[in-house]
């Protein structure tokens, strides 16, 4: 795996023109899978110690952090991620922390899974951000409270030791820990800000919660399906291809760049498991003159399975949400949605139910993980 480059110490004061003019970033080998920390997927900051400059919830927020020099309020600087106040000694002869002292969040993950990299984006933070950071992580079942996260007897695995940052930067770290986890407790030693959190990894879905329900979306990516490639990602993510709900905006599905040649454009899924496919959507929601114009879908049985054709390539309609019922079940491990020529489209969804074997490989991976 590639190094991936530490940033220590102070940014430049804030000198005028674009804030993120001196941002320190790195290309992370990571980002490529989900955020498991997405509040689309229903992740949230449940409890922190300490908030007083700048709201935890920030933490979570879409998109980058933004900066507007002038804005201040009535306990100073309003800062757009989480920060705490300065920490002191316990006496004049003693004025700083001491080396233990930190102050700490705790963040519900949208879907449980493994985690492969952690980002903690200090932007705009560039004298008041964190010496240190340390990321632990736990799985617990159910809806646990802040109160039966901090019980002594939840056992907390340590993903990034206690390390140093820097501010004003994007710092990354890969996670190589093989369990299943629902919930982080980001540390920040003694104290400061940190503007974004992002967790990245694969979902690892309940396999009882699949089963009560049945039929559902096998490639959904709550369910466990993931992307693993595209042949174009210029304006958006393939990912947002199977976020939960609709889009709400064009931005919010996969829109390719447009083509000037005679190939095409298409998105490779892994499915939650085996599955038998019954019926699919394909939804161009929001896209209207750069909607794909064509669609087909295929499926495959395994790494090396033969594409099966399971919808022809058919119109699509702008800004439409296109049901089809197959005429009978198609059964795979992953689809490939190809479009004609380019363009784009918001959400699939196919709908199934696991299969025997399926369900097995799903629950020893689950049993695998320690959930």
């Amino acid at each position: 795996m590639t190094a991936i480059p530490r940033f220590t110490g102070d940014a430049n004061p804030y000198g005028g023109g674009d804030p993120y003019a001196d941002y320190r970033t790195a290309d992370l080998p990571f980002t490529q899978y989900a955020n498991l920390a997405d509040r689309n997927l229903g992740a949230g900051v449940v409890a922190a110690n300490d908030e007083f400059f700048a709201e935890r919830e920030n933490l979570l927020v879409p998109g980058r952090a933004e900066f507007d020099p002038e804005h201040f309020g009535h306990k100073g600087k309003v800062m757009d991620g989480w920060e705490t106040r300065r920490r002191r000694g316990a006496s004049a002869d003693h004025p700083w922390p001491a080396a233990e002292d930190h102050d700490w969040v705790l963040v519900r993950l949208g879907a449980p899974g493994v985690i492969r990299g952690i980002v903690v984006d200090t932007a705009h933070f560039r004298g008041n951000y964190p010496q240190a950071v340390s990321v632990e992580g736990t799985c617990l079942p159910g809806s646990p409270s802040p109160r039966e996260l901090l019980a002594d007897d939840v056992k907390w695995t340590t993903l990034v030791p206690r390390t140093a940052v820097g501010g004003h930067a994007a710092n990354g770290f890969a996670v190589a820990v093989e369990q299943r986890f629902t919930h982080l407790r980001v540390n920040q030693h003694p104290d400061g800000g940190i503007a974004r959190l992002r967790v990245h990894g694969e979902v690892v879905p309940d396999p009882a919660w699949l089963a009560a329900l049945g039929t559902f979306d096998v490639v959904a990516l709550e369910n466990g399906g993931r992307v693993e490639d595209a042949s174009d990602l210029f304006y958006s993510p393939a990912t947002n291809t199977i976020q939960p709900g609709r889009s709400r905006k064009m931005d919010d599905g996969w829109e390719t760049r447009r083509r000037r040649d005679t190939g095409h454009d298409w998105i490779r899924y892994r499915l939650a498991a085996q599955a038998q496919i019954r019926a699919l959507e394909i939804d161009t929601a929001y896209l209207k003159g750069n909607s794909a114009g064509w669609a087909s879908v295929s499926v495959r049985d395994g790494e090396d399975g033969d594409w099966r054709e399971i919808l022809p390539r058919t119109r699509l309609q702008p800004d439409t949400n296109h049901r089809f019922v197959l005429p009978e079940p198609a059964v795979g491990t992953h689809a490939r949605v190809d479009i004609y020529p380019d363009g784009g489209i918001s959400r699939l969804r196919l709908f199934g139910s696991l299969t025997q074997e399926g369900t097995t490989r799903l629950t020893t991976r689950h049993q695998e993980l320690g959930a």
